[in-house]
């Protein structure tokens, strides 16, 4: 959502927030986000149930848990959600009726958050969300109590949008662009929270840097085509702006933001793509060819799913507090860094 060498994921090399939820050796929750579980003397089982489990961010994810996995002795079982929120209360109830001890999500959309939780206590195992948040009490997560949250591994969404939005204002500064006939675009799922941290992040960044261009949010599915469609229509409707910013949630809203500007007949020379993840830009740059993808923030997926795993190992097995988050570094890229950085390119 960087790329560190490949290294196990711990919680030395990352930064923990101070907030932790309140769980004590007993197995005794006192916030609604954390499931009340007992400690597991025997193999522990985890089961990690992945929104878009194909997409390369959680493929690494998935390879990341497995490998942590095979080093503590657990049973690990990782399941692909695709983008069916239908399917995973169902499938939250298939693990429990598996016998696992802990589970492991990332959801494809946060309202169903609450039957997560609530199934999840019912049925005695340990819940740990990874990358996007869950609240325990309602639908949207951005109007959740903090206590209500459900502990998360993944990253800084504010953190990640200000890198982002740093390059954009750099690359803009290096075009030397006009404000006036320039725009920035803003494209993300608006209702993933931590998609609305990132791009809301960005533009504050940005706009310190830059101040007076006007920015235009488009909304998307987190996909390629979507952002690509959206993005066109976009570009259709402000046929007089020669040069554009893009940044998004994820290198799929930037690759299709680029595609579509680029489709369109805008220069490569006049777009500064930031995307967020390198997995998508680092493609463009592997051909060789002018690409307004500019540069990506790296975001290894590896850590996450290590840390995930070994985050519900200490719960199941040490009676450990999960943290409220836990946030992995970032490394920023570009056609020039991203192999020396460790980013692969599939």
């Amino acid at each position: 959502m960087f790329r560190a060498i490949n290294r196990p994921a711990t919680a030395g090399l990352l930064i923990i927030l101070g907030l932790t939820t309140t769980a004590c050796s007993t197995g005794q929750e006192t916030t609604s986000g954390a499931p009340s579980v007992a400690p597991v003397s025997g193999k522990i089982s985890i089961t990690y149930l992945q929104k878009q489990g194909d997409q390369e961010y959680f493929v690494g994810e998935a390879t990341g848990a497995k490998a942590k996995a095979d080093e503590l002795g657990v049973d690990l079982k990782v399941v692909n959600l695709g983008n069916d929120a239908n399917k995973t209360v169902g499938e939250v109830q298939a693990a429990i009726a598996q016998k696992t001890n802990g589970v492991i999500i990332v959801v494809p959309d946060p309202a169903v958050g609450p039957q997560v939780v609530q199934t999840a206590k019912d049925g005695k195992v340990a819940l740990l969300t990874s990358d996007d948040q869950v609240c325990a009490t309602g639908p949207d997560p951005a109007k959740c109590a903090k206590t209500d949250l459900v502990p998360r591994i993944g990253f800084s969404g504010a953190q990640m949008g200000g890198e982002v939005g740093k390059r954009a204002a750099e690359e803009f500064k290096k075009a030397g662009w006009n404000p006036a006939d320039t725009r920035t675009i803003s494209a993300w799922k608006q209702d993933v929270t931590v998609c609305g941290d990132r791009v809301k992040a960005a533009k504050t960044a940005f706009d310190a840097a830059v101040p007076g261009v006007q920015n235009i949010d488009v909304a998307t599915d987190n996909t390629p085509t979507g952002a690509q469609d959206k993005v066109a229509a976009t570009v259709t409707a402000n046929a007089g702006v020669k040069h554009w910013v893009v940044w998004g949630c994820n290198d799929e809203n930037v690759q299709g933001g680029v595609t579509a500007l680029q489709n369109a007949g805008v220069s490569p020379q006049d777009i500064a793509g930031v995307g967020l993840g390198a997995y998508l830009a680092c493609k463009d740059w592997s051909g060789g060819q002018p690409s307004g993808m500019k540069a990506a923030l790296f975001i290894n997926g590896k850590d996450v799913g290590a840390l995930a795993v070994q985050t519900v190992y200490d719960r199941l097995k040490n009676a450990k507090d999960m943290p409220a988050e836990a946030f992995a570094p970032t490394t920023m890229v570009d056609a020039v860094t991203w192999k020396s950085a460790g980013v692969t390119c599939n």
